[in-house]
């Protein structure tokens, strides 16, 4: 079914910096751009997400693929194309797409439907920007078969970057779910005791972070001087140290926090290792401000790090942080994850959101980490879920 969009406010109805986009794809010389991963096209309809398709994507011998159409300039030619499941949504809350068709049922007729869209608003792209790596081979076969004299490059890059300034409404989404993040991480604390294993502590975290509202996403979880991070029947005692690195989402926005635990009291030494990576956490939160260049986060805490007794066993790790782990801005290449840092020699702009963490992996005490969101705001920086820093006490056995 093709629906238009009424045409009059539709300027004040798209829910993203159009002149931004248009900058970054005439940057790149894209014409075109055809968004297929959910997260982006859920950013550039100003959060429409498909119910039924939330997170699988396999139906029967296919698979879901949103398609959203945008020219650079010529927002009253864009277009989205969506599964027949997804019309119920658009009719309740409809797209401010002026073509909107929600026909689909798998990957290669929903590129086609875009052709088709693409062909019929007399579009005649020289350069198409399409996401390589949300492009399945079927469609991508489709859309080189319908625009063969036209050069079609890799656009992730280019919405990374537009995603990189968050609204407000997107700060509200990530702040809500850091916060979630923390008090779901101090329930299961407070409620455990000795002899809970790394599994029972993990399912519970989900249970708390879905009944606050959040998608429970992972936990990564250590105890005791273990430095391995699956759950497991491994179980946490008397004594024991717990790290709790949890990510989980609001509407699509990811809250990652880690926080740190103890059956019982931390001695002299677990009191130290701890404040030493506080330290270095909070360096580097000075860092975060409008105009200081990406790099600044590690020349704060990076001579920290090296100055350290356990410079061998600790990392530092700066990154972008939203819709997607480890978007815009980033700031380094030496990270778990490989990518250009191009935004290291870049300035910081207000925003702009930055996962700060500090691992220590201790061969004797274990596994001891902070993660932090801080977002740069206008005035410096603003820190989302700031509690349960130090030593959050474990409950007593039931």
């Amino acid at each position: 079914m093709l629906t238009p969009a009424p045409q009059a406010d539709l300027a004040a109805r798209i829910p993203f910096d159009r002149t931004r986009l248009d900058r970054l794809m005439d940057d790149e010389n894209i014409d075109l751009i055809v968004a297929t991963s959910k997260h982006n096209v859920q950013y550039l309809l100003g959060g429409h997400r498909a119910d039924f398709f939330d997170y699988m994507d396999a139906t029967a011998v296919t698979r879901y693929l949103p398609v959203l159409v945008y020219p650079k300039g010529q927002p009253d030619k864009a277009g989205y194309v969506g599964h027949r499941l997804e019309k119920w949504q658009t009719d309740a809350n409809p797209l401010w797409t002026p073509q909107t068709v929600t026909a689909s049922n798998g990957s290669a007729d929903a590129m086609q439907m875009a052709v088709d869209m693409i062909k019929k608003v007399g579009l005649k792209p020289r350069r198409i920007g399409a996401e390589f790596g949300f492009l399945p081979y079927d469609a991508a076969n489709v859309l080189r078969a319908a625009f063969p004299d036209a050069e079609l490059v890799d656009a992730s890059i280019v919405l990374d970057r537009q995603r990189a300034l968050k609204t407000p409404d997107e700060l509200r989404k990530l702040k809500f779910a850091s916060d979630a993040v923390i008090e779901s991480m101090q329930a299961v604390i407070a409620k455990h005791g000795p002899g809970a294993t790394k599994r029972e502590l993990a399912e519970a975290l989900r249970r708390e972070e879905v009944n606050r509202g959040l998608t429970f996403e992972y936990c990564l979880i250590t105890a005791g001087s273990s430095l391995n991070r699956a759950p497991t029947e491994q179980r946490w005692e008397k004594g024991d140290i717990l790290s709790l690195d949890s990510g989980g989402n609001y509407h699509g926005y990811i809250g990652d926090i880690c926080r740190m635990a103890i059956q019982g009291e931390p001695d002299a030494e677990l009191v130290d290792l701890l404040g030493e990576i506080e330290a270095i956490q909070r360096a580097a939160f000075k860092a975060i401000r409008p105009g200081a260049l990406g790099r600044e986060l590690y020349a704060a805490a990076e001579p920290l790090v090296a100055r350290s007794r356990h410079h061998n066993h600790m990392d530092f790790l700066a990154h972008g942080m939203g819709l997607v782990s480890h978007e815009a801005p980033r700031l380094t290449e030496r990270g778990p994850i490989p990518y250009r840092a191009e935004h290291r020699d870049k300035p910081l702009e207000s925003g702009m959101v930055v996962s700060v963490e500090t691992t220590l992996r201790h061969p004797a005490r274990g596994f001891i980490k902070l993660e932090d969101t801080v977002v740069v705001t206008d005035g410096g920086h603003e820190i989302y879920g700031e509690g349960a820093r130090g030593w959050n006490r474990g409950g007593t056995a039931a």
